[in-house]
């Protein structure tokens, strides 16, 4: 079993490690850095959020970007305050079970929870160690990836990528357990030591017939979520609906992660919500599941690059700074500092 994992790995570059995959273009991006003469040529790509949005950003400074109406109804929480307290204010905001728990600033899905009772939620805040958001659950049955850009000087802007996701879980068949439902996976059973932290305590339970098992609620890819792509929804109706969004927001470059009634309604700018959007760091994630091979992928990330860099420059060119070598490898030791730690208590 270990051997054929093994193989499996070794030969589907969806599954390489972070580092692995993109070890053959890094030099691509050092050429960006050197062209700029700055370690952090993207941080001027999106002037609006620290360090161009490419790591270590909070979800609060982007939701101040956006109406209220298209971004979920949210409180921020300081851990260790009394739980009463954090009842009240949950009460107050109007926010009812199940509902999200998620660091402030987080990535990848760490510590992304749903929380079903004052029990789980008791557990959750002497848990956790940094600021977090206590979110409304959006109960929008689409959940869909938009990745675009647009050109400073251009007012027309592109949406690059467009993806569904669906969240990773088992489905019973009234007689296996839910361990061996994870093990037939193509996603969990690489994931097992992770499904095995997670539910345990559920691992021999035997799912029903057509019952629906969620193993994460993340829809990231390193979560397991499987990606279908889009492109072919893409129209002048959907790039209309971001560039307005991005223009008042001054975002030019990310990927955004909507939740929406469906994908007509998103091309028309009605019934959907902005669960969060990620800047310079954002990966266009509809290089995945859809069959492409390593070197279109590479292709798709080297022209993502270019734009950032086009885009960054411009921007650089108004005004907005370069940000310093010693300001940046600060910001980004403290980044990373804070997601060790986060990764530890998830």
């Amino acid at each position: 079993m270990r051997v054929r994992k093994f193989f499996e790995r070794l030969f589907n570059w969806e599954l390489w490690n972070f580092h692995i995959l993109y070890a053959p273009i890094a030099p691509v991006w050092l050429w960006y850095c050197i062209k700029s003469r700055s370690l952090w040529f993207f941080t001027p790509s999106n002037p609006n959020i620290t360090f161009g949005g490419f790591e270590g950003e909070g979800k609060k400074e982007m939701y101040r970007l956006l109406p209220a109406e298209i971004t979920p109804k949210t409180i921020y929480v300081k851990p260790g305050i009394p739980f009463t307290e954090l009842k009240n204010r949950v009460n107050a905001a109007g926010i009812r079970y199940p509902f999200v728990v998620k660091p402030d600033v987080g990535m990848k899905g760490i510590l992304f929870r749903v929380i079903e009772n004052d029990d789980q939620l008791q557990k959750y805040h002497a848990h956790i160690p940094f600021k977090y958001i206590v979110q409304e659950k959006i109960d929008y049955p689409v959940e869909v990836s938009v990745f675009y850009y647009r050109y400073p000087w251009q007012s027309t802007g592109v949406v690059s990528g467009f993806i569904y996701k669906e969240l990773l879980q088992v489905t019973g068949d009234g007689n296996s357990s839910l361990k061996q439902l994870i093990n037939q996976h193509e996603r969990a059973k690489h994931r097992v030591e992770e499904m095995e932290l997670r539910h345990g305590h559920d691992f021999e339970r035997v799912l029903g017939a057509g019952e629906v098992f969620y193993l994460s609620f993340a829809g990231n890819h390193n979560r397991g979520a499987r990606f279908t792509n889009l492109q072919h929804e893409i129209n002048p109706g959907l790039v209309a609906v971001f560039d307005k969004l991005s223009k008042d927001a001054l975002f030019y470059y990310g990927r955004y992660d909507i939740k929406t009634n469906s994908i007509e309604d998103l091309k028309n700018g009605k019934q959907f919500i902005v669960l969060e959007y990620n800047g310079a760091g954002a990966e266009p994630n509809h290089i995945y599941d859809c069959g492409m091979s390593l070197g279109k992928a590479y292709q798709t990330i080297l022209q993502h690059w270019k734009v950032l860099y086009e885009i960054s420059r411009y921007n650089a060119r108004q005004g907005h700074a370069y940000w310093s070598y010693r300001r940046g490898k600060k910001y980004l030791r403290a980044a990373k500092h804070h997601f060790r730690i986060l990764e530890k208590f998830d």
